[in-house]
């Protein structure tokens, strides 16, 4: 048996062996690097071969952390793990290229479900549980086997209340793959972090995401929309008629909701539940098997900031899925403990997350 590790040179390659695996989403795609490179950042992309076979692939971008500069590989690496001799040769490269871009430790979160046995491969490799997250968690699935119908059904009745509500509202749905739309959904997002407390990403940031993977038809920019008689009905003339929009990545098995963002007048008139439904039967045109809403938190942590997102998402009927935490490969000790792991530790708890 011979395992033989290269630098990935060809997009087609990489794609067609990363989305031949149930598991992969957009996390590990070749745009989603192509992303990380258009913002300076180094990209790492590895394949392994095993007798000529490519038998596993990860990518990783490094981050100048303050606390530490370390390499992350969200959703990765894409392997068989019962393949045990090859799961140690790739743990071993993460190793040596988190060394040669000089990093305190690489972050790993893999795409593989939070259980015992594969805990214990990661313990058995040097790795321990982070003390921040590095992608999400605890996601919220959706099955696209099953007809709109049949999810229709398994939706909770308020939600089922809230689409009956926006198709009364003769709620128009848009689509586009322009990034320059990106710039009204920033513009949202603001009103949207600013009532749910949370980090708003800049426009530079979003603009080059959607158009990295928006240059392959791989994200849509979804719209909800009402008219301007309707706008005069309500007497909010002069104001935004669009009421939500989601930014959708379609990749491989899943069509994933990336991120959502919704003005006040939105929330009022269910806007967001008809973007779902209608990026669903989008992707089930494309083949895609599986809606992934992402993140969801426990059901009695109401607390939470993201608690009402979470009740929304689950609204729909979904399979909740846990995904093994994010896990670090401490290549340098000294700072990884008297500095990234303290700050991380210390920021978790005042942020709550």
């Amino acid at each position: 048996m011979k395992i033989e590790i290269r630098d990935a040179k060809d997009r087609e390659e990489w794609d067609a062996f990363v989305t031949s695996h149930e598991e992969a989403n957009f996390l590990q795609s070749w745009d989603f690097y192509d992303f990380h490179k258009s913002r300076g950042e180094e990209v790492c992309r590895r394949i392994v071969e095993k007798d000529g076979q490519i038998v596993a692939a990860y990518a990783g971008e490094v981050e100048h952390a303050k606390r530490g500069r370390y390499m992350a590989i969200a959703g990765g690496p894409i392997i068989d793990w019962s393949d045990t001799p090859v799961v140690k040769k790739v743990f071993e490269d993460i190793k040596l290229m988190g060394e040669i871009y000089n990093c305190v430790f690489v972050r790993v979160r893999p795409q593989c479900e939070n259980t015992e046995k594969n805990q214990k491969i990661f313990e058995e490799n040097g790795l321990r549980k982070a003390p921040m997250y590095l992608s999400v968690e605890y996601a919220g699935i959706l099955n696209l086997n099953e007809s709109e119908e049949e999810i229709m059904v398994g939706m909770r009745q308020r939600l089922r209340r809230a689409l009956r509500k926006g198709m009364k509202n003769n709620i128009e749905i848009e689509k586009s793959t322009d990034p320059k739309d990106i710039h009204t959904f920033y513009e949202i997002q603001l009103q949207t972090a600013k009532r749910h407390d949370f980090y708003a990403f800049s426009e530079d940031f979003l603009t080059k995401q959607f158009k990295a993977f928006a240059k392959n038809g791989e994200a849509v920019l979804y719209t909800a929309k009402i008219s301007d008689e309707k706008m005069k009905e309500l007497g909010a003339e002069g104001e935004s008629n669009i009421l939500a929009q989601n930014f959708m990545i379609f990749y491989g098995n899943e069509a994933s909701y990336h991120y959502g963002v919704s003005s006040e007048l939105g929330t009022k008139l269910s806007g967001a539940p008809l973007l779902h439904m209608e990026a669903m039967r989008d992707a089930r045109e494309r083949g895609i098997k599986r809606y992934n809403f992402w993140g969801i938190v426990d059901e009695d942590d109401t607390k939470h900031r993201f608690y009402g997102v979470s009740v929304f998402k689950r609204g729909f009927g979904v399979t909740e899925l846990k995904y093994l935490p994010a896990h670090d490969l401490i290549l340098k000790k000294f700072p990884y403990y008297t500095k990234t792991w303290l700050i991380e530790t210390i920021r978790k708890k005042v942020r709550h997350v």
